[in-house]
């Protein structure tokens, strides 16, 4: 028997031996990483608000890990012409994406057949920033508060117009979900785009949008249009004076617009905590909430597994959500 203890502690420190030698690869990796320049794809054109936070972010991160950050847009289908590719890019952490509401939490429930998998396909990393959509109206409206709005659409139901950028974009759904839970039916009118929505709402053709708070907040302190409430759970620092639209008569009402960066899926776990540590540094530092605020984005740094839970509690969300609207982009 007392032979064959040498013989177990010899396995037992060939099994360490082997377990050190198969992680060492990734640890190095990690070390050395990065080594080369980064690249954020933007699965939007530029100019827009996920362009604009992942230009922020990039530039500190940047100066963090001491290599360039190349910011890559690649727009088209929602979104998930961009997202496709960084899930077919190599495992490395050298490709991210900014990702948005529309690319891991509605498309899969708005076309019918998608071209990878949010979930399964990618390796969260952290939200970058939640953006509340702001529900304004045209100010010859005759409501000024949720709770008028209800009551007046409730009289005059499919009177109400509500412009959207698009059918099944996170604006369009806000509606929707605010219809759902306000037990209100409402006359929906999308356009290619937020500006010429917002164009005809200015102009008095529709009544009211949810739209993104960077394309309205400078209408509504100009006095062009009238703010009702924010999607948001919480009220927004920007407005701090407009409440939100669940403590407005619409309890646990919640529509935000989030932005948040993920690598492909298999991507070594030291290198996601590496570069979660970098984003989570630039959220901190008070020049990046500062532009973060001049966008009425609020900044929202998390752990990957945190990230990856509130990807799926989302997709759950808007899924209902679209399912219930009709909604769909094929």
């Amino acid at each position: 028997m007392h032979t064959l203890v040498p013989k177990r502690r010899k396995l037992a420190l060939s099994m360490l031996a082997t377990g050190a030698l198969a992680l060492a690869p990734f640890a190095a990796q990690a070390q050395a990483f990065p080594s080369k320049a980064l690249t954020i794809v933007v699965p939007f054109s530029a100019g827009g608000t996920t362009d604009i936070l992942a230009r922020v972010v990039g530039q500190y991160m940047a100066k963090d890990l001491g290599q360039p950050v190349i910011i890559d847009n690649r727009a088209g289908a929602g979104g998930n012409i961009g997202a496709q590719m960084v899930a077919r890019a190599a495992p490395d952490g050298y490709t991210l994406l900014m990702g948005t509401v529309g690319t891991h939490a509605i498309n899969q429930s708005l076309y019918k057949k998608m071209p990878f998998d949010p979930i399964k396909d990618f390796a969260p990393i952290t939200r970058v920033a939640l953006v509340p959509n702001l529900l304004v109206a045209n100010p010859s409206q005759p409501f000024k508060t949720v709770k008028e709005l209800i009551a007046y659409a409730k009289a005059n139901p499919g009177k109400v117009s509500f412009a959207s950028s698009g059918s099944g974009t996170s604006i369009h759904l806000s509606g929707e979900m605010f219809q759902q839970m306000a037990g209100v039916e409402m006359q929906h009118i999308p356009y290619k785009g937020s500006a010429p929505a917002l164009t005809d709402l200015l102009g008095g053709q529709t009544a009211i949008m949810f739209d993104n708070m960077p394309s309205v907040i400078s209408h509504v302190r100009a006095g062009k249009l009238r703010p009702i409430a924010v999607t948001t759970p919480t009220r927004s620092p920007a407005l701090p004076d407009v409440p939100t639209i669940a403590e407005s008569g619409v309890p646990g009402y919640s529509a935000t617009s989030w932005f948040g960066i993920l690598a492909p899926a298999n991507t070594p776990a030291p290198v996601i905590a590496k570069l979660n540590a970098s984003i989570l540094k630039a959220l901190a530092d008070p020049e990046v909430k500062k532009k973060l605020a001049e966008q009425g984005a609020e900044p929202h740094g998390e752990k990957p597994e945190q990230f990856a839970e509130f990807i799926r509690s989302e997709t759950a969300k808007w899924g209902q959500t679209v399912k219930v609207s009709g909604a769909t982009a094929d």
